[in-house]
């Protein structure tokens, strides 16, 4: 897990700040967003993506792992039934930070912190393909080219060694 960080916590203790991080951490699991201030938001998130890829993998140990942090069954039994096949063709990204306007009572900077449910897009998958595509073409157009030199020094080699031998029978038949 992210290492806490130095100086001023969300909470004041350690320990505060862990539960702060675990209920943020649940809330976000049952709700599916969640909306608290940026500083929060923008601590849970390392958590959050951790823990679903954690789920993803799906065995006990990363089971009990996630148990660690979440202190809830129920949650977990969420998390790794739910929406670990969710995030199954997701690679990374599996929260979104949107910020909204401050809160009115102290003007704290507000967001909203969510979960990225929706499919991968197709255009992305094609689009590396694409890619891919061209980097093959690219690779096969370079060995072609190196192809061709190797053909032309050979026949230039070639070209070379008749000559050769013509003023070798010519020395020969002197």
């Amino acid at each position: 897990m992210p290492k806490p960080t130095k100086g001023a916590r969300l909470g004041g203790s350690p320990a505060h700040e862990r539960l702060i991080i675990a209920n943020m951490c649940r809330q976000l699991i049952h709700n599916e967003s969640v909306v608290t201030t940026e500083a929060k938001a923008k601590r849970v998130r390392p958590y959050m993506e951790k823990l679903i890829t954690k789920a993803k993998k799906g065995d006990t140990h990363n089971r009990r792992l996630a148990l660690k942090v979440l202190r809830d069954r129920e949650t977990a039994y969420i998390l790794f039934e739910e929406l670990a096949p969710k995030f199954a063709e997701r690679n990374g990204g599996y929260t979104r930070i949107v910020k909204l306007p401050n809160r009115k009572g102290d003007n704290a900077p507000m967001a909203e912190l969510s979960l990225v449910l929706e499919p991968v897009s197709p255009k992305q998958a094609v689009v590396k393909e694409a890619e891919k595509v061209a980097e093959h073409a690219a690779a096969k157009e370079e060995e072609a080219k190196v192809e061709e030199t190797v053909v032309e020094e050979t026949e230039a080699v070639e070209a070379e060694a008749p000559e050769a031998e013509a003023t070798e029978t010519a020395e020969e038949a002197k």
